[in-house]
């Protein structure tokens, strides 16, 4: 009975690890939608106010202003897109990974006991049918 409270144990422990999974992937996904409609705001007038200033303070034209924005826009994006790669796991999940490998791995090492032992009680088994009782 034993390994099979072990693979329930261990099933509970993924469900909560996919759980903590699921909740934490849904709130950076709300965070990053809410963030992104301030992020665009931002961007345009920030855009607009980085256009006048090199326009007038640089003077130069249509064409370097553009490429110096689009530059600027590249490495912003591309220091976003390495912070976002940097999210690990949870403690919860790393807590319920780890009950799961556990539990698996004592579910794992009672059944190889359980398949050594069995062979041995069989033969057990058939020894004490051969052997005569004992007559007093």
């Amino acid at each position: 009975m034993r390994p099979v409270r072990l693979a329930q144990i261990a099933a509970e422990a993924e469900t909560v690890r996919w759980q903590a999974f699921a909740a934490r992937t849904f709130a950076r996904l709300v965070c990053a939608c809410i963030a992104l409609v301030f992020v665009i705001g931002a961007l345009t007038f920030a855009h607009l106010a980085g256009w006048y200033w090199l326009r007038i303070s640089w003077g130069l034209n249509f064409y370097e202003t553009a490429l110096l924005l689009g530059g600027f826009d590249l490495v912003v994006a591309a220091l976003l897109l390495f912070i976002a790669s940097r999210s690990g796991l949870s403690r919860t999940e790393r807590e319920a990974l780890e009950v799961r490998k556990q539990a698996v791995a004592e579910m794992v090492r009672m059944l190889t006991l359980a398949q050594l032992l069995l062979p041995l009680l069989r033969l057990l088994g058939l020894l004490r049918r051969r052997t005569p009782p004992d007559r007093v």
